[in-house]
């Protein structure tokens, strides 16, 4: 209704107001999507075909509609709303050209920034498979995603390897703080194909809270990153090469035993004493060494040649009696649900073998950031539906909840999910 009483008929309202995402749009609402266009300076001074607020939500539906151009996946954005009497002949669906400008206007920040807002840690007290006893099950990996092979890409990300053998491709590394029981990243680092996945992972480190208990692969490892980790207050359970040298400080009840993990620097003599120092319980000084406790196990042969894999874990988790050796080797190979939510974005989301859309490293980070967005919306939703039927996630199919999600987007305009 106007001021003065009467009503607004359906063509009074602009057909981009209506835009949404079906019911992604209940993650990552309108209103959200304003505020942080405010806080970016990515708003539009002047009225224009395709406003910021309609980018945001079209970089997430070329995620979720991988398999068509730019004009196509707007076309699905708009088309329900024909239905509606929400149509007005003054607008039609722009060309790609035109998209691709309004893409470039704007940017990779706001995608960025309403990742980090929206994406937080989802799994309830009853969320089963979360957790361990009074801890957040989370896991930190990496992984590499292949880009349009142009100039200014291989300049800014690179190539897995250099010289004759380098990569067909320009890559971008992702590493990602992702929580266990709902498959969803919380927090992520973009950087070039070479980039190291400890030097990424220092980014996240902002998202570590004492409830968590967080692990990690053997390729994570290293004194100056484990000791910033352990300063977040977080638990770590986190696996070390089997040629580490640890020595045995104390042996536990549980079959695990305290040691000391040291900066690089540090001679043979002083790691001996230090080592001696704890074992008369006396306190260590963190630059030099940190405590641990270490859990190591056999996991049986799969190739049938008889060579058992030894797997290395060590834990801020000190006394056996919180939360015992068996447990926490159960819970480290929880750290493999990573695995799948890779899977899930890049063969799933993306597609199989697929290559992104974008053709310059801003437009690169941007697609990154929607992806992650995207997934997270999914993953979200997937999580409420589990809690309510009182099921693990795992149980859900994300092809099955994907395809919903779709229809959603093509069946409905902005209205309550």
């Amino acid at each position: 209704m106007t001021r003065d009483g009467s009503a607004i008929g359906p063509l009074s309202v602009d057909l981009t107001d209506r835009i949404s995402l079906g019911v992604v749009a209940d993650i990552v609402p309108r209103d959200l999507i304003e505020e942080v266009l405010n806080e970016t300076g990515r708003r539009e001074r002047r009225r224009r075909l395709l406003p910021a607020h309609v980018m945001v939500r079209f970089c997430q539906a070329m995620c979720l509609f991988g398999d068509d151009d730019y004009e196509e996946v707007l076309r699905k954005l708009v088309g329900s709303l024909r239905s509606m009497d929400s149509w007005s002949d003054s607008w039609h669906v722009p060309s790609t050209s035109a998209i691709t400008q309004a893409r470039q206007r704007l940017g990779p920040e706001p995608l960025r920034v309403l990742f980090e807002r929206a994406a937080v840690p989802m799994a309830g007290y009853g969320t089963k498979g979360a957790w361990l006893r009074s801890r957040r099950l989370m896991s930190i990996d990496g992984f590499v995603v292949d880009i349009p092979d142009t100039p200014e890409n291989d300049e800014e990300f690179g190539r897995p390897r250099s010289g004759p053998q380098a990569g067909a491709y320009p890559q971008v590394r992702v590493v990602g703080l992702g929580e266990c029981g709902s498959h969803a990243i919380v927090d992520a680092a973009i950087g070039g194909a070479q980039a190291g996945e400890p030097g990424l992972t220092e980014r996240l480190l902002r998202c570590f809270e004492p409830d968590m208990l967080v692990m990690a692969d053997r390729n994570f490892f290293g004194y100056p990153l484990w000791r910033k980790a352990v300063d977040t207050g977080a638990d770590l359970l986190w696996r070390v090469k089997s040629h580490m040298k640890l020595g045995v400080a104390r042996a536990l009840p549980d079959g695990s035993y305290l040691s000391v993990v040291f900066r690089p620097a540090l001679r043979d003599y002083h790691r001996k004493a230090l080592i001696d120092a704890v074992r008369a319980g006396q306190a260590v000084h963190p630059a030099q060494a940190l405590v641990v406790r270490v859990i190591e196990y056999e996991v049986p042969d799969r190739e049938g040649n008889g060579k058992q894999e030894i797997i290395r874990l060590i834990t801020t988790i000190l006394d056996p009696h919180d939360i015992p050796a068996v447990e926490l080797a159960a819970a480290y190979h929880e750290r493999w649900e990573y695995e799948g939510l890779v899977d899930e974005i890049k063969t799933h989301l993306r597609g199989p073998a697929r290559v992104l859309r974008s053709k310059s490293p801003e437009m690169v980070e941007q697609e990154v950031w929607a992806f992650l967005l995207t997934h997270y919306c999914v993953r979200h939703l997937m999580c409420r539906a589990a809690d309510e039927a009182d099921v693990d996630p795992d149980r859900l199919s994300f092809i099955r909840s994907l395809r919903i999600i779709r229809r959603q987007v093509t069946n409905q305009s902005d209205f309550s999910p």
